[in-house]
Parts: structure tokens; sequence; C-alpha cells
């Protein structure tokens, strides 16, 4: 089940292969402001895992949903400090 969010910012990393979607996902987070929900877009399914893992790890994130949606996976992450 999907949510609809307000989406602060969205990062696109679509074709872009491990290590980067999750590595500009940690730099794209410092610009969102507390409360903020940042959308990233990918084709690399293991950015599934690799976004995840991160966000359990990371004080300051909550990784919200990842929705598959065709071959484009979803995340979203909230600033939440």
């Amino acid at each position: 089940m999907s949510v609809t969010y307000d989406i602060t910012e969205t990062l696109d990393v679509k074709g872009e292969s491990c290590p980067m979607p999750v590595v500009k996902t940690k730099s794209a987070i410092d610009d969102v402001p507390e409360g903020g929900v940042l959308e990233v877009l990918s084709t690399d399914k293991g950015s599934m895992s690799d976004i995840d893992g991160w966000a359990a790890g990371t004080s300051g994130v909550e990784l919200l949903e990842q929705v598959e949606d065709g071959d484009v996976y979803k995340h979203y992450v909230e600033k939440t400090a």
C-alpha cells in the first residue's frame, strides 16, 4: 500500500548503479529541512537493500517506504533531525 507523501525534494539516480544511489542519497538528505521527505528514484534493484540499511544505521533519518514501480524503485526518506 503506497501512501502519498509531501515531497520536499526528488533525487533522480536512475541509470546509476551501486554505490551511487545511496551515496547521492546521503548527500541529498543534508539539503532537506527537518521534517522534509526526500524521494529517491532508482533503477538499481540493490538500492532497495542499500538505502534500507543506510537509513537503519543513520540517526536523523527514517525510511518511510520503498515502492517497486515497474523498473523504478522509489524510496521515501524523512529527515527527522
